[in-house]
Formats: C-alpha cells, sequence, structure tokens
C-alpha cells in the first residue's frame, strides 16, 4: 500500500508519539510504503530543525534521516492546485504522480478535500483503522 505522509504526522511522531508514531513504527517495518518527493523532505527537514529548537529537551524517537531512508523518493510532474493553502498541494500531486491509495493528515485544508482522483485523504485514526 503506498502513502503519501503529511509534514504534521511526521513532527507529532518523532515529537509526541501516539498514532502517528505508530504509522511510523509500521514504515520502520516496512508494512506501509511511503512516497515523497524532494519538496517534501525539504519540508519535513525544516519543521523537525524548528521543533527540535523548540523543544531542546524532547528527543525524536526514530532519527528523520532513517525514516526518509525508508521512502520511496520521487520526481513529481503534477501541479495540483486544489487545497485552499498552496502549500498543501505538493502532497496531493506527489500522491497522484506516485500512484498512491492515501494521504495521512492531520491538516484540515488536506481533510477537508477528502479525495482526489480516488486518492482518500484520510486522518491518522482511520488510516490505522483501515490498515488493521
Amino acid at each position: 500500500m503506498r502513502i503519501v505522509i503529511d509534514t504534521n504526522i511526521i513532527a507529532s511522531a518523532l515529537f509526541f508519539g501516539g498514532k502517528p508514531y505508530q504509522l511510523l513504527r509500521y514504515v520502520m517495518e516496512s508494512r506501509v510504503d511511503v512516497v515523497a518527493s524532494k519538496e517534501i523532505v525539504d519540508e519535513y527537514e525544516e519543521i523537525v530543525l524548528r521543533l527540535q529548537r523548540k523543544y531542546p529537551a524532547i528527543n525524536s524517537r526514530i532519527p528523520l534521516q532513517d525514516i526518509i531512508s525508508k521512502f520511496e523518493i520521487i520526481r513529481v510532474n503534477s501541479e495540483i492546485h486544489i487545497s485552499r493553502d498552496p502549500a498543501d498541494d505538493k502532497f496531493i500531486s506527489c500522491a497522484l504522480d506516485g500512484k498512491c491509495l492515501y494521504i495521512v493528515s492531520g491538516d484540515s485544508d488536506l481533510l477537508d478535500i477528502e479525495s482526489y482522483e480516488g486518492i482518500e485523504i484520510l486522518t491518522v485514526s482511520d488510516f490505522l483503522n483501515r490498515f488493521e
């Protein structure tokens, strides 16, 4: 099963645990295939660095580079313009070009779209319920 994971899920998993962390455990166990673009990976790195500065006492549970090493990094050619927040369109474009079934997000701008071209946009809880 191929998915795209929004940055807020990665950040929550690394710094706060819970269901986002459970999803990353599945990724690390190669039970879920994650697709990302360079632009998405750059955003992950920027946000994780910002959170490390903000919460220096919290150590991320899994090093970001270990997680990214499990991802398939693709070149995205599609330019989708559908989200209220244009910065979120890169996740939809990546999922489309990566032939993904799902985008996992906690972002209401993406979640309100619900689906695009057969790609469902789900919360981490909804995704885990379907996956398990």
